[in-house]
């Protein structure tokens, strides 16, 4: 009995010592993920300083955001190949380094054109960051532990975002915006440093051979389309431009389909959607990005062109919701251990769409209290749920299938949080026409009330030296950009209504993630099947025969 006590207590001491090896290689992962999400945030708040200082269209600095944007999507799906052709360590980071050394030559770029051409190249290398950190972390935590684990993680992904607003505008209103990107490499450092020592090699498998039309069809798919979507605003949806990039990409599509179905080894394992959890989670993700991006994209539209805030006011209006965010994040991942998904996954998308759906009655003078509580208790909502979701799925998923699912839930997730913006975008510039419209139908300018209007404001005017021409033309400015702002609340507002319908569909898709739990029927096989073996000596009663249906 001692020996095997001691084979029993042999595996045991070796599990209790592993049990918090996983945090300092996550701290690592965190830090690669932080930088490299945040970078994309901060960018967003200083394209006006950008294009002011290059002396460039809006059109064309944009690129510095699309750029980045496209090449980073377009490499995610290789990297479940490269993972498991080189492992998931050195692609790690080599991929931090290479965002570190794209952080270093945006911050010394002279011009638009090299500062475009170096944020490609960083969204090229630090494209891999988010997917291949996600199943480095799904291969090292014990699935019992990996709610909190992906919690934590999620501050990283989910947060930076919405901390760069103000971070973004305060570096942009006191400092340069070189900053901006000078600011990721002593954090890089420090992460690809902290990933080289920490992480653990993965399995190499030597004899992987890289699906070639696979690749090409995957990047011509996925560029085609986010660039459709992002460009489609400014170029006309049913331009030329616009209706070939869909086509191509639907076209790409077919083929990269009928590629990864009939090949051997696939670059994108479309098998993995057989799992119906995993499949759910990845569209439950996908639907809450594109109802995020109501918030942090029509949020500081709204503070800044009709409240006439600054950059860095809006982002520090909006920095409760990123703390509430951060907060819910790791508290979510420990509820999961213990309540299940059900709960989280209801209440959390009740709660995001209930306050996103509040954001509808928005006016011009909305007081900054109320959409600072509604904004916070939103960022509850999603703390709670977001992380959970993706967990959950990925959690479904055999370690062996982690380098292929997790390329997959990364990619599905930008595409539908570009389509968000697309949607959301196109949606406030159809109905501001169509709300403009119909005010100057309800307030013509022969009307009497803007006469009233018009004739107080040029008489104030005029009153301060202004001649008469001059006083009822700015007049008559003033009571036009008064209807364009109204214009701009209503259709900001017709577009949170909108916004708040992708969390709202993803409450039927919750029962896909339940577990068929059993937990009363594991006690009854153990009491059937322990009358079977030997009773022990030490208890002085003889065996009792079990039936053969009890047996059975």
């Amino acid at each position: 009995m001692s020996e095997d006590a001691q084979k029993n207590a042999a595996p045991d001491a070796p599990a209790e010592e592993k049990e918090p090896s996983f945090w300092l290689p996550l701290i690592a992962i965190i830090l690669g993920t932080f930088v490299s999400v945040l970078s994309s945030s901060l960018v967003n708040v200083a394209l006006p300083k950008l294009s002011t200082v290059f002396g460039v269209p809006t059109s064309t600095i944009q690129w510095v955001v699309t750029g980045f944007m496209l090449a980073s999507a377009v490499v995610i799906p290789a990297s479940g190949f490269l993972s498991a052709r080189f492992g998931s360590k050195q692609v790690l980071v080599l991929s931090v380094i290479g965002f570190t050394i794209g952080s270093l030559l945006c911050g010394i770029a002279w011009n638009d054109s090299s500062l475009i051409a170096f944020r490609i190249f960083q969204g090229l290398t630090g494209g891999f960051i988010m997917p291949v950190g996600m199943s480095v972390i799904y291969t090292m935590v014990p699935r019992n532990q990996i709610g909190l684990a992906m919690g934590i993680w999620g501050v990283a992904a989910m947060v930076a975002p919405a901390l760069g607003p103000t971070l973004g505008g305060y570096l942009i209103q006191y400092y340069s915006w070189r900053t901006l990107f000078l600011l990721n490499v002593p954090i890089g450092i420090v992460a690809a440093t902290a990933c080289f020592f920490l992480l653990k090699e993965s399995v190499k498998n030597k004899d992987l051979k890289f699906d070639v039309a696979g690749a090409i069809f995957s990047v011509t798919f996925f560029g085609t389309l986010l660039l459709a979507l992002s460009k489609g605003q400014t170029e006309g949806w049913t331009s030329l431009y616009i209706m070939s990039l869909f086509f191509t990409a639907a076209v790409s599509l077919a083929l990269l389909l009928w590629v990864e179905l009939t090949t051997k080894q696939p670059l994108l394992n479309l098998a993995v959607f057989k799992n119906i959890k995993f499949s759910a989670s990845t569209l439950m993700s996908g639907l809450v990005m594109m109802a995020m991006m109501g918030g942090t994209f029509l949020m500081p539209i709204y503070l800044q062109n009709v409240q006439s805030m600054t950059a860095l006011d809006a982002g520090i209006l909006l920095l409760p919701q990123s703390v509430a965010m951060a907060l819910m994040m790791p508290i979510s991942g420990k509820l999961l251990e213990k309540v299940g998904i059900m709960p989280l996954a209801i209440v959390g998308l009740l709660v995001l769409g209930v306050t996103t759906y509040e954001l509808h009655s928005l006016t011009a003078d909305t007081s900054h209290i109320w959409i600072n509580v509604v904004l916070t208790i939103r960022g509850f909502g999603i703390g709670l749920c977001m992380m959970p979701v993706s967990t959950v799925g990925m959690a479904d998923i055999p370690k062996a299938q982690i380098n292929d699912a997790s390329p997959l839930s990364n990619v599905f997730r930008q595409v539908m949080a570009s389509m968000g913006i697309a949607v959301l975008t196109t949606i406030m510039s159809s109905r501001q026409y169509l709300h403009y419209y119909r005010i100057t139908e309800n307030v013509p300018s022969t009307s009497e009330p803007a006469n009233q209007f018009m004739t107080a404001i040029s008489g104030a005017y005029f009153s301060g030296g202004v001649d008469l021409a001059t006083a009822s033309g700015t007049a008559a400015a003033y009571l036009a950009g008064l209807m364009q702002k109204e214009a701009m609340v209503r259709s900001i507002a017709d577009t949170f209504y909108v916004s708040a319908i992708p969390a709202f569909l993803c409450l039927p898709l919750v029962f896909f993630l339940r577990s068929k739990k059993q937990p009363k029927e594991q006690p009854v096989q153990q009491a059937a099947s322990a009358p079977a073996e030997p009773a022990p000596a030490a208890a002085g009663r003889t065996p009792v025969k079990v039936p053969e249906t009890v047996k059975a």
